[in-house]
């Protein structure tokens, strides 16, 4: 197995974005996320102009791929820039980096699956396991988002990609 690297070497995977891809699903006219988020394409929040998706706002499929690389592309540095010095695998930045693209990167860096990376030695294991915690949108629990966390866990402990 290689070895882990510094957050700040790692870059999103192709692997991961088709993950990404996946879960989120494709849908060219604006919708609610479930949480209130207008949303479009494969989970895209902003415009290109970086104001909020309205209701209403279309993309093609060309367009929604793009932006999806660049929407992980941002959410990548934005949880190494708080995950710091702590090195980790692959297969483990792909994992949140999936888990941030859904929650956000805001939420992600105040968790507790970062605390758990920060700890001398970093608990990998503990913060692999906090992935399967987010699973609610709106206060309730989704089948869903179940299935994607169980994956992204799976991802995350180095036993497959979604």
């Amino acid at each position: 197995m290689k070895p882990r690297l510094l957050p700040l070497y790692l870059v999103v995977s192709a692997a991961a974005v088709a993950g990404i891809a996946s879960f989120e699903g494709y849908r060219s006219r604006a919708y609610d996320d479930g949480a209130g988020v207008q949303t479009v394409g494969f989970g895209t929040t902003r415009r290109d102009d970086g104001s909020p998706i309205r209701a209403g706002d279309t993309i093609t499929p060309q367009r929604a791929v793009v932006r999806l690389a660049q929407d992980a592309d941002r959410i990548g540095r934005e949880i190494a820039s708080c995950i710091g010095s702590v090195p980790l695998y692959q297969h483990e930045f792909d994992a949140f980096v999936s888990l941030a693209y859904n929650i956000g990167s805001t939420a992600f860096c105040r968790s507790t699956l970062v605390r758990k990376l920060k700890e001398t030695p970093p608990d990998y294991a503990g913060a692999c396991r906090e992935i399967l915690r987010w699973t609610r949108a709106g206060g309730v629990e989704l089948a869903g988002l179940k299935r994607r966390r169980e994956a992204e866990y799976r991802q995350c402990i180095g036993e497959e990609t979604p």
